[in-house]
């Protein structure tokens, strides 16, 4: 047998036997393992569990209405289910992650991490959700649909989110695959490169494409690319197993009650509810669900100073003018508010739209002068919506990173451009708030702005109307790549 096929067959088994032994591990029921419980006790006795993670989307960021995030929820029911209290801590990376858990001493690690055996410091929870890699790539290209047409492209890939483990594995049957790997990037920046030409395709999870495609429109995506991989929780091996397997026994719960079923699709279900549907729809439903709701609007923009068109077209984004429309994250209303937001603005029941309407613009009026006397009309107003979309926090941050840039704070312009940066770790760590998908206010204002202008141009009955496209700004590279060689 040739040397080289050998030494091939002899990594594959290897990497086959230690996934499936930790893949045993995982599942093995609590009673056939003898362990020690010095860490959970020590988790109850301190009465808070430590957890290390990253600011990102699928981990923990602060939301529009506080701390979220999908590994966030499950570790605050996992908190709850220890009747302990929640401490989060974040890492720039994955790898930070698992140092911070082997060496500050964290209680577990929960950053999407791919289930990996080779560490022997480390063991593993059962599988939580599969990871899927996923070739993306510029639509300037011909389409990529197979590994041969990875060949001679420049791809990237975030080293240690187990993307490159199906790039290493593809290489060994492409050896002439080469690509460039970073540690301290995000998905985002991956997509970001690719519309800007840095890179003709990378490789990412499928879900963080689900979360991220709406903002990155000159990125298509590819095929899968090999084998799922099983994002788990990572633990310290030498603090014995009873942390471990009371994580296993929670998430089995979850799964059989259907909550981690729930959770999945609240966070990865959909990509579409903020996609502009059109003006042909938004006039039909002018016609034909306005009329119920436009006098409210009227007596709203009478008590608030707003231009009722202004609250109309505010209303239709969040709800296309529903007034029975709830969020999975519990907002409510034509107006979507919260429950705190409700009890503050005097709304006592957020399905009755003329206490959802007037409550929405009280809210929207408040964010206003909260806003620093120097930003002018209409930027105080497009700022204001946006912070109606992402929160204060979150504006504040984009404000003081249109400033880092030589930018005006005052200036919706330079804000707008700043707000897609807080989702990118190279900006989000130097602001107070962290991550934010911040995308999402950039086209919330756009889309308000455009339902606003179509308001008025059908107030005047004038037929024709113009509709203004925005680009995404330009990012300068600051990131360091490693260059993966091919097999020769």
């Amino acid at each position: 047998m040739p040397k080289a096929l050998l030494s091939h067959l002899l990594r594959y088994h290897r990497r086959y036997l230690l996934t499936s032994i930790a893949l045993l591990l995982a599942l093995i029921p609590d009673r056939q393992i003898t362990h020690s419980g010095t860490q959970l006790e020590a988790i109850r006795e301190r009465d808070f569990l430590s957890v290390f993670s990253r600011n990102t989307p699928t981990t923990y960021y602060e939301g529009r209405h506080g701390p979220t995030g999908f590994e966030y929820e499950l570790l605050h029911r996992f908190a709850n289910h220890l009747d302990v209290s929640l401490s989060m801590e974040t890492r720039s990376d994955i790898q930070g992650v698992l140092d911070a858990v082997l060496h500050d001493r964290g209680d577990l690690g929960a950053a999407a991490l791919p289930l990996d055996p080779s560490n022997p410091d480390l063991i593993y929870s059962q599988p939580i959700i599969r990871l899927q890699p996923l070739v993306v790539y510029s639509r300037d290209l011909p389409p990529v649909t197979e590994p041969e047409d990875l060949i001679d492209l420049d791809i990237a890939s975030i080293r240690g989110s187990g993307t490159s483990m199906a790039l290493r594995k593809l290489q060994d049957d492409y050896p002439e695959l080469t690509w460039q790997e970073a540690t301290d990037v995000e998905v985002a920046d991956l997509l970001g490169f690719i519309e800007e030409g840095r890179f003709d395709a990378a490789v990412i999870h499928a879900h963080d494409f689900k979360y991220n495609r709406l903002f990155f429109p000159g990125v298509e995506d590819g095929f899968a690319l090999g084998d799922p991989l099983s994002m788990s929780w990572a633990f310290p091996a030498d603090r014995g197993l009873a942390l471990q397997q009371e994580a296993n026994r929670f998430l089995t719960m979850l799964k059989r009650n259907g909550t981690l079923d729930d959770l999945i699709n609240r966070h990865f279900g959909h990509d579409d509810y903020l996609e502009y549907v059109g003006a042909r729809r938004f006039i039909q439903h002018v016609r034909e669900l306005l009329p119920d709701f436009s006098e409210l609007f009227r007596e709203a923009a009478r008590e608030t100073g707003f231009d009722w068109k202004l609250l109309a077209a505010l209303g239709y984004q969040e709800s296309h003018w529903d007034p029975d429309a709830t969020s999975p994250t519990g907002v409510r209303g034509l107006m979507m508010l919260t429950n705190p937001t409700a009890e503050e603005m005097d709304v006592d029941n957020r399905l009755d739209p003329a206490q959802s309407i007037l409550g929405g613009a009280r809210y929207l009026r408040e964010l206003e002068e909260r806003l620093p006397e120097e930003i002018d009309e209409p930027d105080r107003l497009w700022m204001a919506l946006a912070a109606y979309n992402v929160g204060m926090g979150h504006l504040y941050d984009a404000q003081e990173i249109a400033e880092m840039r030589d930018g005006d704070p005052n200036r919706w312009a330079d804000v707008r451009e700043a707000l897609p940066l807080l989702q990118n770790q190279e900006w989000h760590s130097k602001v107070s708030h962290g991550y934010a998908r911040g995308g999402e206010p950039v086209v919330y204002v756009r889309n308000i702005r455009r339902y606003y202008e179509i308001l008025n141009y059908v107030d005047r009955s004038q037929k024709q109307f113009y509709q203004r496209d925005e680009q995404p700004p330009e990012e300068e590279d600051s990131h360091i790549f490693d260059t993966v060689p091919p097999i020769l």
